[in-house]
């Protein structure tokens, strides 16, 4: 990532071809091509509805559906394993993969503001305290992502536990953060990650939820929402005044994937649950690890679910939004 910004999209960067057809439910085949480091890349993107059994579906309790997409790129074989996920305010959109990559791309939306697809993507190699990209799944295996208040991106890795902060400058290398003092199996580690005003949120994969700050050490958290039994804790996202999304995955082969997404306010403190929507089978669900959330004008707040698919050609990589009036 030499000499390229965070969460800067540059506009020479190739539009995205969006696929426009009815909604589908067929699995997309795996690109074969290699992609160069630095690359940018063309995203297909198809629609998909919210229920496939029933189109005229568009809400899950208060969550409204806001549009979603499978995204695959005949460009490259690297656009999979998508797990922690920034989305700003002014649509610029981060994720990071298992396979230590960086992914930037640009929201599209349709006039009534519902999810159309990606454009401006590009696809860098995270780099090391070397500042050299990083080498294999050992060393690579990024989970989460959060952008801290004072700038920069931090991002967890599991195998190699640790979080990185990457400066948001020209410079190549990252710096170590503090991480939770737990002992983690190698593919249960710290799946979530979210900016808070004084510091960070870390989810572990078991459920535990900590508390971290930049110049101090981390402490966890007791009395937030544990994952009921068969779900582990995916993803961690900030609420517009500092509430705490927690999401839940399960994947049972006999049933497929269902999620939990849960909104807490006061996390630090009561911890009020204030709003909570699931979804199993009976909708376009799949392996999702990233989650964001970002106020809207008018009040309301915007979710995106974004789903890792494992390099599998049974999986996709999902990029769903709902609409949700949070209480006043």
């Amino acid at each position: 990532m030499k000499r390229r910004r965070w969460m800067a999209i540059p506009g020479a960067l190739v539009a995205v071809t969006l696929t426009l057809a009815a909604c589908v439910t067929a699995k997309i085949n795996l690109p074969v091509a290699p992609v160069t480091a630095g690359s940018t890349v063309t995203i297909q993107t198809t629609p998909v509805p919210l229920d496939p059994t029933d189109p005229a579906r568009t809400a899950i309790g208060d969550f409204r559906y806001a549009g979603g997409v499978a995204l695959t790129s005949a460009q490259t074989s690297r656009l999979h394993g998508l797990s922690g996920l920034v989305v700003g305010t002014d649509g610029r959109l981060s994720a990071v993969s298992d396979d230590g990559d960086f992914l930037i791309a640009r929201l599209v939306l349709n006039g009534d503001e519902t999810l159309a697809g990606l454009s401006h993507g590009g696809l860098f190699p995270l780099t090391g305290l070397d500042g050299k990209p990083l080498q294999g799944k050992d060393w690579g295996d990024a989970e989460g992502m959060a952008q801290p208040i004072g700038g920069g991106m931090l991002v967890s890795f599991e195998h190699r536990h640790r979080i990185w902060i990457y400066p948001g400058t020209d410079e190549d290398s990252p710096a170590p953060a503090p991480m939770p003092d737990v002992a983690m199996a190698d593919n249960d580690g710290m799946e979530g990650l979210a900016a808070a005003l004084d510091g960070y949120w870390v989810g572990i994969e078991p459920g535990s939820i900590w508390f971290c700050r930049l110049q101090a050490t981390c402490g966890e958290v007791a009395g937030l929402p544990r994952p009921p039994a068969g779900f582990r804790l995916s993803g961690l996202a900030t609420g517009p005044n500092g509430e705490l999304v927690i999401l839940h995955h399960s994947y049972v082969p006999a049933i497929g994937s269902r999620i939990i997404v849960t909104v807490v306010a006061d996390p630090a403190g009561a911890k009020r649950v204030v709003g909570r929507f699931a979804m199993g089978p009976n909708t376009t669900t799949d392996n999702f690890e990233g989650i964001a959330v970002v106020a809207r004008a008018n009040g309301d707040w915007r979710f995106y679910l974004l789903s890792d698919d494992n390099f599998s050609a049974s999986q996709r990589t999902l990029l769903l939004a709902f609409d949700w009036t949070p209480p006043r």
